[in-house]
């Protein structure tokens, strides 16, 4: 089934340049999105799939995935064909960019309507939030307000979809320069944006006490 979507493994070249976590990633027009869904099957076993994604056709990689969804997550909505209820569905993304604006408000009204689908989202960039207006910062601050989990990766995210989602012929991951730094600038800023309000009470709070 996966195979109709994407191969399975990415290639490692094409990994490294569209993951890669740099300040400036210039040329780097698509974004890839490497998935995990898991369903469960009985009380102590967990049905796994797992692929990748890109942009296909003008169509932004998230929302291509949504038209997939029926055949990644069968019984969703209750219409497996078979009379059961709806099946729950965790969803695990990392992405090489995070969602823009429109996206993330797609997947909010989508969220909205299936409950038993759970959505944790990983990014190894941050798309168009450099400004403070961005809305982009509002599309990840409503996609969080949706349930969605949403983290910057880190060094063990990488290592994680380099063993799971390349073909890397046995050959180790190796950090790029600077992936760590970069992680955690972007992850501070991610945790900005996603608590603005928090952020400017604590900063109002260390003015009053003169720090």
């Amino acid at each position: 089934m996966i195979t109709k979507l994407d191969s399975v493994l990415l290639p490692r070249k094409k990994f490294i340049y569209h993951y890669k976590n740099m300040r400036w990633a210039r040329g780097r027009h698509e974004t890839y999105l490497c998935f995990v869904v898991k369903r469960r099957v009985g009380p102590d076993s967990l049905s796994f799939d797992f692929g990748h994604l890109r942009n296909r056709n003008g169509c932004h990689v998230e929302l291509l995935f949504l038209r997939y969804i029926g055949a990644l997550c069968p019984g969703l909505w209750g219409c497996s064909g078979t009379g059961e209820r709806r099946l729950s569905y965790s969803i695990t993304w990392f992405c090489s960019w995070s969602p823009c604006a429109n996206c993330s408000i797609r997947l909010s009204q989508f969220l909205s309507q299936t409950p038993n689908l759970r959505l944790r989202i990983f990014v190894s960039r941050l798309y168009f939030c450099d400004t403070e207006n961005s809305p982009e910062r509002d599309g990840l601050r409503m996609l969080k307000k949706a349930g969605v989990q949403i983290t910057v990766m880190s060094y063990k995210d990488f290592f994680y979809c380099w063993q799971t989602f390349v073909d890397r012929k046995q050959s180790n991951f190796k950090a790029w320069e600077e992936l760590h730094s970069n992680s955690v600038r972007l992850s501070r800023k991610l945790n900005r944006i996603l608590q603005p309000f928090e952020t400017e009470d604590l900063r109002d709070a260390f003015k009053l006490l003169g720090l």
